[in-house]
């Protein structure tokens, strides 16, 4: 048998691993300006920087049952670190549009093999605490996107932008020795459970989790160009953006000492919905004056849904190989549909010169989620399980 580290360690393990999968994208919309005037970028293209790395976290994560079976899990997170810290260096050394894209194609795709594995580490080395450990990745999640977003412009000031990209390879490197030293030795290779592309509560789950990651994707990538548009320097832009993503992690420290005492997830999910709509309204409304009240709402609504809604699928999972494939599911399909936004709101403000629209269309999308979530939330625990059988009922 393997050794596990202890849980304080995976908890560590846990936020480092989430650290560096949110700075190549979190660093784009404060620097988008500079990006379009030096690579003559497109609104539609500096859509796609954030639009790629999420479709691609939506097609690679469906893999995630073959590359436990292959792979396992300690081996194929230190792959999926491994690529994300090669696509940052290159960005060190890029000079054109198509480049830039192509490293955010192959972060997204080291982003998605983590993503699909980590579920399946965590409810493995302990499962009883799984919902308090994803709850800490995903803090750490949202604390590398506020990291990323706060430090972009300062850094392209003072070094240009393209050091102020690559240099995210640095804590990957990092994050890549201490991953192969703590995580444990050679794991044990799971049979692994097909996708339930046949089970109802796998794909409300899994459209639960993509409107409310198009939320936190769409905000990622625009908010600071939103901002710009209205005056706003792009330091200060960053500057917002990291305090919303702060405030996220707020939230999701708060997911992760609290969860426990709500076996029932209807109540927080629909207040964090309602928070959500309030932030998006306030964009709407008055996004000048209204700026501190939306970061607030925005961050304490998007910070907690994203681990609710992962917490919520992975409630239904009895066993590490069902979670790793539930969770493939859900994140593979949910991000392909939260990929669309960033790229609609690109759209949009190619055509209508504005991004307001593009926040009118996410609070209808929210207002789903709120319809959804008390059925979501209300599935029974543990609906999936390791036989084949009870995976690909309907």
């Amino acid at each position: 048998m393997p050794n596990i580290p202890s849980k304080a360690c995976v908890g560590l393990l846990a936020v480092l691993i989430g650290l560096n999968l949110r700075p190549i994208m979190a660093s784009i919309g404060p620097l988008l300006d500079m990006l379009q005037l030096d690579l003559g970028l497109t609104n539609t293209q500096g859509g796609l920087l954030t639009t790629l790395p999420v479709m691609m976290m939506g097609l690679f994560a469906l893999s995630g049952p073959w590359l436990l079976r292959l792979v396992g899990e300690v081996k194929g997170v230190a792959l999926g670190i491994a690529l994300i810290a090669v696509s940052c260096a290159a960005r060190a050394y890029t000079s054109s549009a198509e480049a830039l894209i192509s490293t955010a194609a192959l972060g997204g795709i080291g982003i998605a093999v983590i993503q699909s594995l980590m579920p399946a580490f965590l409810k493995r080395s302990y499962p009883q605490s799984a919902g308090m450990l994803m709850g800490l990745f995903t803090t750490g999640i949202m604390a590398g996107a506020a990291l990323g977003a706060a430090t972009a412009a300062p850094s392209a000031a003072n070094f240009g932008w393209q050091l102020a990209l690559g240099f995210a390879a640095v804590p990957a490197l990092f994050t890549l020795i201490v991953w192969l030293l703590a995580a444990g030795g050679s794991q044990p290779r799971h049979a692994g459970a097909k996708l339930p592309y046949r089970n109802m509560q796998a794909w409300l789950l899994l459209i639960f989790f993509g409107i409310g990651t198009g939320a936190y994707t769409l905000v990622l990538a625009w908010l600071p160009p939103f901002y710009i548009e209205l005056g706003w320097t792009a330091t200060d832009a960053g500057y917002l953006l990291g305090a919303l993503t702060v405030t996220e992690v707020v939230a999701g420290l708060l997911v992760s000492s609290l969860i426990q005492r709500f076996p029932d997830r209807r109540k927080p999910l629909v207040l964090v919905i309602v928070l959500l709509i309030a932030g998006l309204a306030c964009l709407m409304v008055a996004p000048q004056q209204l700026a501190a009240l939306a970061t607030v709402c925005l961050g304490l609504g998007i910070g907690a849904l994203f681990p609710l809604s992962l917490i919520v699928t992975l409630d239904r999972a009895d066993s590490p190989t069902t979670a790793g494939a539930l969770l493939a599911f859900v994140q593979g399909g949910g991000y392909l549909i939260a990929a669309s936004m960033p790229l609609i709101a690109g759209i949009v403000r190619d055509q209508l010169s504005s991004l307001h629209w593009a926040w009118g269309i996410m609070i209808i999308g929210a207002i789903v989620l709120l319809g959804l979530s008390t059925t979501v939330a209300k599935l029974p625990s543990g609906g999936l399980t390791d036989s084949r059988k009870s995976v690909d009922m309907t």
